[in-house]
């Protein structure tokens, strides 16, 4: 399968989970609002999703799938999948007590996570217990990521990329049923989170099954290849998780504020995890199965092409998302989630908040494809030197801006944390050597962004003229229009890409058609 293909299989059914995913938080700002029950589910919900994406999804599959790639390639595909059990056999052996001792611990856990809350005793229990209904989630999730990684090094992509849509679908059924049932929503959904786990970890053992791969979970043994396993998957922890440890930190400065800081951190978030999702995420999962086969081949030169076409295609994607984000977030914000007991005013705090993440976009697009040129060669170290000093000037300028922007304040310094940490990794590359910004690259960036501007002066004409039907009571009205505006944005940025010269569609029809090299396994394409 080649890249730009693998790429649009992770990012088209990760823009399926988001879309279910909005579903699901439009039903969730309808029932709980931004009010102390809505605070204290995203405070629980952050708890697992933070441990997810550092340990289980972040640092484990970076440390891992090169390291299964490499011995798939060196000593063939038992051996690949004897290691896989191994680790298996590790990771769980570490994330159950984890998760007992977690559970029980949870009323000193949470203080440390949202200290905001013990000021208000019912909310802070309310964290409590929810946080202890959604925790088992990490260790279901642990299990879909190692399955998903051997799934990925494999070449197949779609199935890991389709289990999130699990996630929010049983949420989605637990929304619904609960008032039919006389549930309370708050506990109904958190129960939700970790049952979809279990739902996940079914669909994954079925994926690996149809793909052939049979994996037997081994006694848990400290050999040479998992204490190297673990000391990649440490650094990595931050390395790769640099964007989740501000998100973590964003909702602890927010616990502090008043009540719905942390709804609109995480409603502003949602929407802006829709384009990190479909590009930044699809792009370094997709990609570092590639860099990681030429890195076992010791092909440093189709290492340097490969990241520099993939940065070419992370700013083509993640610019015009960032402006859109910006410029028509107040009407994108307010069509999703107006209703119920979510208000105009909760709608523009949200979307102050969305344009000051939007800022950090194209960074953490192109950062993940740098993150990935390091992962691939097996370095852990360096990502981990530049996550500490990138998380410590975002606590720093948070806690500048707070006073000033609230919880926007807490957003913007995430954005502008992305910028430090994709240049700090793009100086450390160029210096060893490894990043090879090449005239095609150079020709098109400005053009790329020049084209995005023009289509957030387009838009901004756009919200202007379509705020009769944006502004509509009827929400189908209101739906079309967004629909009108999205699309007629899209053909604008095309339109301009294209005429300045920002890209190329015989180019992106050929990067479309190239296989990727070595790709001669028996995999058939997803």
């Amino acid at each position: 399968m080649s890249f730009a293909r693998s790429v649009a299989t992770v990012g088209g059914l990760t823009l399926l989970s988001r879309l279910a995913g909005f579903v699901r938080d439009i039903l969730t700002a309808a029932v709980l609002g931004a009010g102390p029950a809505a605070d204290a589910f995203f405070v629980a919900l952050k708890l697992p999703n933070m441990f997810r994406r550092l340990f289980a999804e972040g640092a484990f599959s970076v440390a891992f799938v090169p390291l299964f790639t490499e011995t798939l390639e060196r000593d063939g595909r038992e051996a690949a999948q004897r290691f896989a059990g191994r680790a298996a056999g590790v990771l769980l052996a570490v994330l159950i007590p984890l998760t007992g001792l977690a559970i029980a611990a949870m009323p000193w856990i949470i203080p440390l996570l949202a200290p905001g809350f013990t000021d208000e005793p019912a909310k802070f229990a309310l964290t409590v217990d929810l946080a202890r209904l959604t925790f088992p989630y990490l260790l279901l999730v642990a299990l879909v990521a190692l399955l998903g990684g051997v799934l990925n090094a494999l070449g197949r992509f779609a199935p890991f990329a389709a289990a999130p849509v699990a996630f929010n679908l049983t949420l989605i059924a637990a929304l619904l049923a609960a008032p039919r049932l006389g549930v309370d929503p708050g506990p109904a959904l958190a129960a939700a989170v970790s049952l979809s786990g279990v739902v996940q970890v079914v669909w994954m053992v079925a994926a690996c099954r149809a793909a052939g791969v049979r994996l037997r979970v081994a006694w848990p043994r400290l050999t040479p290849d998992m204490r190297r396993l673990f000391r990649l998957a440490g650094p990595a922890a931050l390395g790769a998780g640099v964007m989740q440890i501000n998100l973590f930190l964003n909702m602890v400065i927010a616990s502090l504020l008043p009540s719905g800081a942390v709804s609109y951190l995480y409603y502003a978030d949602r929407l802006n995890q829709m384009p990190l999702g479909i590009i930044g995420i699809a792009i370094g999962t997709a990609l570092l199965p590639l860099l990681s086969r030429h890195a076992a081949a010791g092909d440093a030169a189709a290492l340097r092409h490969d990241t520099s076409r993939a940065m070419e295609f992370g700013l083509l994607l993640g610019l015009p998302a960032a402006v859109a984000l910006g410029v028509a977030g107040h009407a994108i914000v307010a069509v999703l989630f107006q209703r119920g007991a979510f208000g105009p005013a909760d709608v523009t705090a949200t979307a102050w908040t969305l344009a000051a993440y939007a800022v950090g976009i194209p960074a953490f697009v192109v950062a993940k494809v740098l993150s990935a040129a390091f992962f691939a060669r097996q370095d852990t170290g360096t990502p981990v030197r530049i996550a500490l000093a990138v998380t410590a000037a975002n606590i720093a300028l948070a806690l500048a801006l707070l006073p000033w922007l609230a919880q926007a304040g807490i957003a913007l310094a995430t954005g502008v944390a992305a910028w430090l940490n994709l240049v700090l990794l793009g100086v450390t590359l160029h210096r060893r050597g490894q990043l090879g910004l090449d005239t095609r690259f150079r020709h098109r960036a400005p053009r790329i962004a020049a084209a995005a501007l023009g289509m957030g002066a387009g838009l901004a004409a756009g919200v202007a003229l379509l705020a009769p039907w944006l502004d509509s009571g009827v929400t189908l009205v209101r739906v079309a229009a967004l629909g009108v505006l999205v699309a007629g944005g899209c053909g604008v940025f095309l339109t301009l890409a294209h005429g300045l010269g920002g890209t190329d569609l015989a180019d992106l029809k050929a990067l479309a058609r190239r296989k990727r090299r070595g790709d001669a396994s028996e995999e058939k394409p997803d």
